[in-house]
């Protein structure tokens, strides 16, 4: 397994992180137990999740999956071992239940959520402390285009900021992190940083995989030369890259034949765009999924790539994926399938 640097920090993380977001929906605590022994015998040392997980995000499932890593820190006694990541959630309609249900990145809900998540993680600290997404109106969540909102209710960015630094200062916090943000709200906080002397962001948290590659359009210089590396998340975009959906098939138990709801994958773009990458892995010998998460995992703004599975099969398979390095051959194909289908599916 190979290591990177987190930011500018000491810290080097697996180059493969362990996603978590199925536990407590489409995994059991004890299967959740399984995968992270699986990924920690296999070198992975990064495990990250979210106050909002398991998702589908519901009321009555809400924080199962940091309780499930909570009781396993708790059953197994190896904190140390692991840099752990999460995340407090922002504004949505559809998590209403959470606090107050008017969610705020200002120091109430900054200090209530880190406590709430503490608690549930059975731990002192969290690595990686990072805001899920923008409080405020942007284009993220499948959003390729930017459509402006004056919103004067905003939490100032100093104050985001300046609470967190309160809780690394205080020991809860380790480093802080963005999650799907841009590039203006991205060197935003950077800036803001830098000027007051505050605990800088060492990473960013954003979708990225053959059909979503948007954030090589601004963010990747910001990675690259502000040392904020990307935490890519969906990198087979739902499984749809695993060739599993081809000619319209919808096995059982799988994500998007279980949730309908997850549209953002499925449409004629990214299907037929999904067909040519398929076809190139087995044109080279490939195992579609490894290849879909080689290409991440090899880009040089990437600081980990975050796989999640809900089978032990799929676990090895995805841990897999850090030891194939493609081929020039392959690398030129998927660049002749983007330029034919750029971005299916932002």
């Amino acid at each position: 397994m190979d290591y990177r640097q987190l930011g500018r920090t000491d810290l080097n993380v697996s180059a493969i992180a362990l996603g978590t977001m199925t536990w407590g929906e489409q995994n059991s605590e004890a299967e959740a137990f399984a995968q992270i022994e699986r990924a920690k015998a296999a070198g992975i040392n990064f495990l990250d999740t979210a106050e909002m997980y398991p998702v589908p995000p519901k009321a009555d499932t809400y924080a199962t999956t940091e309780r499930y890593i909570g009781n396993y820190f708790k059953s197994r006694g190896d904190r140390t071992d692991w840099i752990l990541a999460s995340k407090i959630a922002g504004p949505g309609n559809t998590i209403d239940y959470i606090r107050d249900g008017h969610l705020r990145h200002n120091r109430k809900h900054i200090v209530d959520a880190l406590d709430a998540s503490l608690k549930r993680l059975q731990t002192d600290w969290i690595d990686l402390y990072q805001l899920h997404w923008p409080e405020r109106s942007t284009n993220f969540f499948g959003q390729l285009s930017y459509k402006h909102k004056d919103e004067d209710d905003l939490t100032p960015l100093e104050e985001t900021l300046e609470a967190l630094d309160e809780q690394v200062k205080a020991g809860k916090i380790r480093h802080i992190g963005l999650s799907n943000e841009t590039p203006w709200g991205t060197m935003k906080f950077l800036a803001l940083a830098e000027a007051r002397g505050w605990t800088r962001a060492v990473s960013i948290q954003n979708p990225y995989n053959l059909l979503n590659r948007s954030f090589e359009v601004g963010l990747a210089e910001v990675a690259i030369r502000e040392q904020c590396g990307l935490l890519a998340y969906s990198p087979l975009a739902f499984g749809m890259l695993s060739g599993k959906y081809e000619n319209g098939a919808r096995p059982a138990k799988a994500r998007l034949t279980e949730y309908s709801r997850f549209s953002r994958y499925f449409n004629p773009q990214s299907e037929a765009a999904c067909s040519r990458y398929v076809a190139l892995a087995h044109e080279h010998g490939l195992d579609p999924a490894q290849m879909a998460l080689a290409f991440v995992t090899q880009q040089p703004f990437v600081t980990s790539n975050i796989i999640g599975a809900t089978t032990l099969v799929q676990l090895d398979s995805n841990i897999a994926s850090a030891e194939l390095k493609l081929s020039k051959d392959v690398l030129e194909g998927i660049e002749a399938i983007q330029k034919d289908h750029p971005n299916p599916a932002p």
